[in-house]
């Protein structure tokens, strides 16, 4: 038997600790490209091998959300070029990778300003969400077009519509009914934030959502980004104590309560 040192990254999670849903702002395509004198756009198509590894990586974990950044609202402001290859990217992937999602049990669905993306990427996003609704394993969530802010200013002018139909009372409005006005209602809140490329910034995404998630900043960038680079970020959280404002004695004292039952 080996020690815990020779053990495999795979092999230290318990894979009875793991988070229920994993946020990933995949960062640093654009610096890896750079770095090898490539074009911008060769660094996005090399990101996409990231995330079959880290996908696969999840769905046989057995972890029940992935939520992957792919495009903030703040991208459209990028040049055109790489904006238009960003789009043929994510149609192609989404062709090309179908096979997998559904040979591993994955459910495809999408968060942000959908309707502002071209009618092709559209037409391609819809078609995969459809195709893979009846899968019941890893749901992998896709942020397009999306931004907190956004989200949060929606989530208001729906709340104050409610409230002018009547169909909702000020003193109603508490947490959880505003995150049912949010694009990820029906999505567990992250346990877990990663952040690639040794950025230490959560760049509008899920600010909402995060408020209790762990944080793991790596310095690798997105191309680079392992599937050990992601067993090494579940371990990490899983050396964590999360208290959710409570002590330390306190977690102690809930945990030897759950396991007496």
């Amino acid at each position: 038997m080996g020690s815990m040192a020779e053990k495999s990254l795979k092999d230290r999670i318990d894979v009875k600790k793991l988070p229920a849903h994993v946020a990933i702002i995949m960062d640093g395509n654009g610096r890896w490209a750079k770095k090898q004198g490539f074009a911008r756009t060769l660094g996005h198509e090399r990101g996409v091998d990231s995330v079959r590894n880290t996908v696969e990586a999840a769905a046989e974990l057995g972890i029940g959300y992935l939520t992957l950044y792919a495009f903030s609202t703040e991208n459209w402001s990028r040049p055109k070029y790489e904006i238009d290859a960003l789009m043929r990217i994510l149609v192609k992937s989404l062709h090309k990778e179908m096979k997998t999602l559904m040979k591993n049990n994955i459910r495809l669905e999408a968060i942000g300003d959908l309707d502002s993306l071209p009618p092709g990427s559209q037409k391609e996003l819809t078609k995969s969400i459809k195709a893979t609704s009846g899968n019941t394993g890893l749901k992998l969530v896709l942020a397009l077009s999306y931004s907190s802010r956004w989200e949060i200013l929606e989530a208001v002018k729906s709340i104050i519509h409610e409230v002018q139909d009547g169909k909702l009372e000020v003193d109603k409005i508490d947490a959880e009914c505003f995150s049912r006005f949010l694009t990820t209602y029906n999505i567990p809140e992250p346990e877990l934030l990663i952040r690639t490329s040794g950025e230490y910034r959560i760049s509008n995404f899920l600010l909402w959502q995060i408020a209790y998630a762990e944080l793991y900043f790596t310095p690798v960038l997105w191309p680079d980004f392992s599937k050990d680079d992601f067993y090494a970020a579940i371990v990490d959280y899983q050396h964590r104590e999360r208290r959710f404002g409570l002590t330390s004695e306190q977690i102690n004292k809930l945990e030897q309560k759950m396991h007496r039952r």
